[in-house]
């Protein structure tokens, strides 16, 4: 048997006595800690969504096509459009009425958008344009006109419009697996989007020419699902589309001499298009590389000189698409290329007028091109037959397979690398739309983040692919003004968008950042981008849920998230963990004061011990001379020479420095700690402890340090990955200035 040796480090151990008859009776409280289980938040899993995240063996969606034959007038800027609607009820419900959206009646006269926004007076001194409209020029009549709403047989079919909704009062209920088919005929007046606003709209340049970027141009369904029914909330102008997937069969009737895309593939391509363009399209499918002008900036500028009278068809079909939109003016150069999606092409597109070059030309497509492939590699393969990236002075908005995007240069050409970064990001961000939510189909009019925040992740991956020194202003660094700012304007994530004060970072931002923290920092990329795909691919054209992406998250990676989800979607708190104390010890074979005052406690004689037990001692003023190494103790080497020589082999070198680190979190989230230690010789080693360190105290957690070397320095988060508001305690020494130059450069950039 190998003898016992008893090894003993000082401790301040407290004991407190009280009688039970003097002690009040503590009150009870309900679980308050950060990683407590977030059953209370998420929905009851059934038969429809399971508790792994994947959609139930009885989920079910609505289905819903389009006819449509569409009139373009651009002599009076206005739409004109006729649609047959077939609505298949795949629910196992009775529906008594449908939902419909009505987008444009947001631009109506009598539209309540604007009563509903506070405004303050503008004076003259804000320049007469500025006064004029908002004080002068009457108000935009740009909602639906609605010249009948009939059933299949032609008859008047009763509706109701309830300003940016309507709803179709069957004459029937809709027995499930049953079809009810209607029609509508409408138009409108185009808004101008430079004068009038709008996510659609036209552009007028000097020259007379229009450029049209059109898109919630029809009357369309609302989605009926499983989860909470109709998603019939009514559209103030922010919060976006929620839509079903369906078949899309439509005629955009155009003037003679513009060029037009559109969602879905052409079907009658030698109607529209030159021999020659048909030609250079087809080099298009093969040049992988650089794109292929279909119209040159040249046969461009001379197109726009006239002015056709006569019009022209396009026809497309789209299948599986959730949405439809598209874009026509005589001013567009067309240039394309070939994009290889895991052995399929697909065609990356780009419209533009000339006063898009020489930016477009040279960026656009190629942008389109590499967001698909990127997108591709951590999601799904683009199922898609093209995506097209439209030019816009003042736009970024995104729709099945058509995007319109803005970055203008100058009129001489010239332009900023903030203008050129902005246009690569918001092409990037638009044309990943098509997958967020495009096909994995979620509520933005309720949880934009799943649309904005979930597709601005991704965007900041295929922008660093594009570019590895692109600015993308999704980090983690770059919330922390935002959340760390005034809480009386900052919303939690899980917030409906329509009443977030400042939605960019609350939508877009803090997911992204909060996303891109899980990948890089928490699971690691191999864990995250399986359970990514995973989502992904479950949800592909269906409709999921936060609760959905939550549990997949978790399911795919066996990583128990609740504490991230609860702290970063759910609440407004904030990162800000440091380094309270730092207490460096030496070993000693003289008893301290606090193991005497044990021994005393404990009734023990530490005569009785002598040349059997290591204490130590805090070095207050540097380790001093007479300090020992773990080899000075013979007690310490005869325990060792009894051990195996496989357990020796285990051992590893005595250490002869020992740190006691007091980590404090002033913040109300919990984070792993990422710490880099700096040794006397300069070399320095990271580690990093997992979130869960904070799950016995929420405030302050201690770490021992032993090791060979003097310890330097210690740095809480050197590289800024956890969104720390406050610096200032995340370095000891304090005063260690190179410390906080890293920080202060981290931040500049």
């Amino acid at each position: 048997m190998k003898k016992l040796t008893y090894l003993m480090f000082s401790f301040v151990f407290v004991c407190t006595t009280l009688m039970a008859q003097e002690q009040e009776k503590p009150q009870g409280h309900t679980d308050q800690n950060k990683f407590r289980q977030m059953k209370d938040l998420l929905a009851t899993p059934n038969t429809t969504r399971t508790a792994s995240g994947a959609p139930g063996y009885e989920y079910t969606q609505q289905k819903v096509d389009y006819v449509m034959d569409i009139r373009l007038d651009e002599e009076k800027n206005q739409i004109f459009g006729e649609e047959k609607i077939t609505y298949h009820n795949n629910s196992k419900d009775h529906l008594e009425y449908l939902w419909l959206q009505l987008d444009q009646n947001m631009r109506a006269k009598d539209s309540k958008t604007p009563d509903a926004n506070e405004e303050s007076f503008r004076t003259p001194f804000n320049g007469p344009q500025s006064f004029t409209k908002a004080n002068l020029k009457d108000r935009f009549d740009g909602g639906f006109n609605i010249e009948y709403v009939k059933n299949e047989n032609g008859s008047p079919l009763s509706h109701t419009i309830n300003r940016t909704m309507m709803r179709i009062n069957l004459p029937k209920p809709l027995a499930p697996g049953e079809v009810f088919k209607f029609s509508i005929k409408w138009w409108y007046n185009i808004n101008d989007i430079n004068v009038d606003g709008g996510r659609s709209g036209l552009e007028t340049f000097p020259d007379g020419n229009i450029n049209y970027t059109i898109a919630q141009f029809f009357p369309r369904l609302c989605v009926y699902n499983n989860v909470e029914g109709w998603q019939n909330m009514q559209f103030w102008g922010r919060s976006e589309f929620a839509l079903e997937f369906g078949r899309y069969d439509v005629k955009i009737t155009a003037p003679a001499d513009h060029i037009l895309e559109a969602t879905g593939k052409l079907q009658n391509p030698k109607d529209v298009y030159t021999k020659e363009q048909l030609k250079r399209f087809e080099q298009a499918k093969k040049a992988f590389k650089d794109p292929v002008f279909i119209v040159t900036q040249e046969e461009a500028e001379e197109n726009e000189k006239g002015r056709s009278k006569k019009t022209k068809t396009w026809h497309f079909i789209a299948d599986n698409v959730r949405d439809y939109a598209f874009a026509s003016s005589r001013k567009y150069i067309y240039d394309a290329m070939a994009v290889n999606i895991n052995g399929k092409t697909v065609m990356a597109i780009s419209l533009y007028p000339k006063e898009g070059n020489p930016l477009w030309e040279e960026h656009s497509t190629r942008v389109v091109a590499n967001t698909l492939e990127e997108y591709s590699k951590y999601t799904f393969d683009y199922p898609y037959s093209k995506a097209i990236s439209v030019h816009s002075e003042r736009q970024g908005m995104e729709y099945p397979m058509i995007c319109f995007n803005y970055g203008r240069p100058n009129p001489d050409g010239t332009y900023s690398a903030r203008l050129k970064r902005g246009m690569i990001g918001v092409i990037t961000h638009e044309v990943g739309h098509n997958f967020f939510p495009m096909i994995v189909n979620s509520d933005e009019r309720q949880w934009t983040w799943m649309d904005e925040g979930i597709n601005s992740f991704v965007e900041t991956l295929a922008e660093l692919d594009y570019d590895p020194n692109y600015i993308t202003g999704n980090l983690p660094k770059d919330i922390v003004p935002y959340m760390g700012g005034d809480q009386n304007y900052i919303s939690p994530i899980m917030s409906q968008g329509d009443y977030v004060y400042k939605f960019g970072p609350n939508a877009y931002t803090k997911p992204a950042a909060g996303l891109y923290m899980l990948r890089q920092t928490i699971m690691g990329p191999e864990l995250f981008d399986y359970a990514f795909r995973t989502y992904s691919q479950r949800w592909m054209f269906k409709h999921p849920t936060p609760a959905d992406f939550f549990r997949t998250m978790e399911d795919a990676s066996g990583m128990d998230l609740d504490w991230f989800w609860r702290g970063w979607f759910y609440t407004t708190d904030y990162t800000d963990i440091g380094v309270k104390k730092v207490t460096e010890y030496y070993l000693t074979d003289q008893p301290t004061e606090e193991a005497e005052a044990q021994a005393k406690r404990y009734n023990m004689n530490l005569e009785e011990y002598k040349d059997k037990l290591i204490y130590y001692a805090e070095a207050k003023n540097g380790v001093p001379a007479n300090a020992k190494s773990a080899s000075d103790f013979s007690v310490l080497n005869e325990y060792i020479a009894s051990l195996s020589e496989e357990e020796k082999a285990q051992l590893k070198e005595a250490p002869k420095h020992f740190y006691q680190v007091t980590f404090e979190k002033p913040g109300g989230l919990v984070m792993p700690i990422i710490l880099d230690i700096t040794y006397e010789d300069g070399t320095k080693e990271r580690k990093t402890f997992p979130a869960q360190i904070w799950r016995f105290n929420d405030k302050e957690v201690t770490k021992v340090f032993k090791t060979t070397k003097a310890i330097t320095s210690f740095v809480v988060d050197p590289d800024l990955e956890t969104a720390d508001v406050d610096t200032s305690n995340n370095t000891w020494p304090r005063d260690n200035q190179n410390a906080f130059d890293k920080f202060k450069d981290n931040v500049k950039q």
